[in-house]
């Protein structure tokens, strides 16, 4: 069994561009591939710009929304929100004040509340991340971010990746999710920690 296949993190069923996670042996993989996926995209729909955004969405004044980008339908996006290049979200999302969504893909229903950075990740369905909770992608070395599991680095072969976090995982206010996290399903981070690693389905985090 992969312990990094896609299905281990996410239910991609309802996902409507779930053809990104196609051709991929460990998830990470997906973050390479979203720059060409979201063109490719935003080609077939003719789009005279770089943003397209499903029925039903909102964008609220103040926002901001550079692109590339894909945004999904029933989404709010707050005042002050940043979403920035080669960026997928899917329905029933939220994006907070003064977050910033960069290079990721967020599933279904999830809620980045405020004040959130999400860069190089991938964030599944109805994930919840507390205000201030962060994923950091890049290291000070800038070196490539390794995937630490069971005492042995694997090398993801990328300078950025944040976080993958699966499924119904709930992080905590001002967390601070470190460059190679990979997070199972149903998860809790407790608020103000600093984590790396990799962790299991339904574990509790608190130090």
């Amino acid at each position: 069994m992969n312990k990094f296949a896609t299905n281990q993190f996410f239910n991609i069923s309802g996902f409507e561009l779930s053809d990104i996670f196609e051709e991929i042996s460990v998830i990470w993989e997906a973050i390479r591939k979203i720059e060409k996926f979201v063109q490719v995209h935003l080609s077939k729909k003719l789009s005279k710009g770089n943003v397209v955004i499903g029925k039903g969405t909102v964008v609220e004044k103040g926002a901001f929304v550079k692109g590339p980008a894909i945004i999904g339908k029933n989404c709010f996006i707050a005042h002050g929100a940043y979403i920035r290049e080669n960026v997928i979200i899917g329905d029933n999302v939220k994006i907070g004040h003064a977050s910033e969504i960069k290079n990721s893909i967020i599933l279904n229903n999830t809620h980045i509340a405020h004040f959130n950075y999400i860069g190089d990740s991938v964030i599944g369905n109805n994930v919840n991340f507390g205000a201030g909770a962060i994923t950091a992608n890049f290291r000070l070395d800038g070196k490539n971010v390794s995937v630490k599991h069971k005492n042995v680095k694997i090398d993801s072969r990328l300078t950025k990746f944040g976080a993958i976090v699966g499924d119904g995982t709930k992080i905590g206010v001002g967390a601070v999710l470190n460059p190679g996290t990979v997070l199972g399903k149903n998860c809790v981070v407790y608020p103000l920690i600093n984590i790396f690693g990799v962790y299991t389905d339904n574990e509790i985090i608190k130090k």
